[in-house]
This record gives C-alpha cells, sequence and structure tokens, in this order.
C-alpha cells in the first residue's frame, strides 16, 4: 500500500501502522532527506533477507546503514566514538550525511561486516526520525535505486510504488525525494576519510 504521511505533521495513526508493519517484520520505503529508502526492523532477520532478495546482488548487507533516533542512540550500537568525531556528528546531525563507525557487539552479526563496521544516519526528516524514535531502535536502510543508466534515484513515491509495491508491504509517499545521496565519511581509523561526496556540504566538516 502507498501512504501519505506530511512532514510538516506526521499524522500519528499513520506513524503507527508503519511501526506496526516493521515490528510484525514488514519492509517499508520512506523519505530522508536525500534520496528515498527501504529499510525494516534491525532484529528481522527475515526481512533483511528479503530486503537482500529484492534488491539483488546490486546489494550487499554491509553495504547498508542503521537510521537512528538521535547521537544517544547511536553509541549503542557503535564502540567509543572520539570526541573529535563526536564533534563533528553533532555539528552536521540530523542531515545528509553517512558516518561509518566501528560496531560494537549490540549489532547483530547477520549485519556485522567482516571489517566490523557499520554506517549510521539521523536523517533530517521528521517522518522517518519520528518512525524511528516511537520504534525504539534503529532501522536498517538502503538506497532505493533506479533502473535507469542516467538518472540513478527515483524521486517520485508513485513511481517508486509502482516498481516496488508489490515487494514491500507500505511505501511512505512523503512528497518528492531528492536525486542526490548523502556524503559518506568513514571515522574507523580516527580520522574523517572521505568515501563519497554527496548532498552533505563538505565544507561543514
Amino acid at each position: 500500500m502507498i501512504l501519505k504521511i506530511y512532514p510538516e505533521n506526521p499524522n500519528q495513526r499513520h506513524i503507527d501502522r508503519v511501526i506496526s508493519c516493521m515490528q510484525d517484520g514488514g519492509i517499508v520505503i520512506y523519505p530522508t532527506d536525500t534520496i528515498y529508502g527501504m529499510g525494516c526492523d534491525i532484529f528481522k532477520q527475515k526481512s533483511i533477507e528479503r530486503i537482500t532478495d529484492i534488491l539483488g546482488n546490486r546489494k550487499k548487507k554491509d553495504s547498508m546503514t542503521f537510521i537512528c533516533a538521535d547521537l544517544s542512540d547511536i553509541s549503542n550500537y557503535t564502540k567509543p566514538i572520539p570526541n573529535h568525531i563526536f564533534k563533528i556528528m553533532k555539528k552536521v546531525l540530523p542531515g545528509p550525511f553517512t558516518f561509518i563507525l566501528e560496531a560494537n557487539n549490540n549489532v547483530p552479526k547477520l549485519l556485522q561486516s567482516k571489517k566490523k563496521t557499520i554506517g549510521i544516519r539521523i536523517p533530517d526528516n521528521p517522518i522517518i526520525l519520528e518512525i524511528v524514535r516511537q520504534l525504539g531502535h534503529p532501522i536498517l536502510s538502503t538506497s532505493v535505486k533506479d533502473e535507469d543508466e542516467i538518472i540513478e534515484y527515483t524521486t517520485d513515491p508513485e513511481l517508486i510504488y509502482e516498481r516496488f509495491g508489490d515487494c514491500v508491504d507500505i511505501v511512505i509517499d512523503g512528497g518528492y525525494g531528492d536525486n542526490t545521496p548523502s556524503t559518506v565519511l568513514d571515522c574507523t581509523s580516527g580520522e574523517v576519510e572521505i568515501i563519497r561526496e554527496g548532498k552533505g556540504e563538505v565544507s561543514l566538516l
């Protein structure tokens, strides 16, 4: 189904419906502050396997990220973050940045990469932040890509529904998305290494 939720005032009944869906093992497509994402509860193994099946070989589990509600949520799933890295995160989050950090043992083994790292996002979008906040823990997230070779990301939720409506449980229509992904920063060495320049302005770092 497609569910219209307005970012200015997310309908609580609709938020409850999305949370219930994820708790039951459902897969949801939702807006962020960059492109639309596809995700599920991080503790639902069958849901994670469903997402990898939907995306085929183009996406591996170790390229997915956690969407967290706030900075305190992040520390539950990562090893201690150096102060200078934490200050950067505090400055730019919520925002269009993905931070690659060292994972701790709270991250389900199914989701741990060979390097035992995880990508962390706190998008500046009230819809997905409210969902994660009320769910009580992060969701696993991956980008919704377009099969078009020129337009990499689909921005129209109606078109996303046409393509994925039979594969996922809910598509949230939160308005048109962006077609620029987040800026990815690898912080596992103790320094900030820019892996991909996206919507997040590197000058802010």
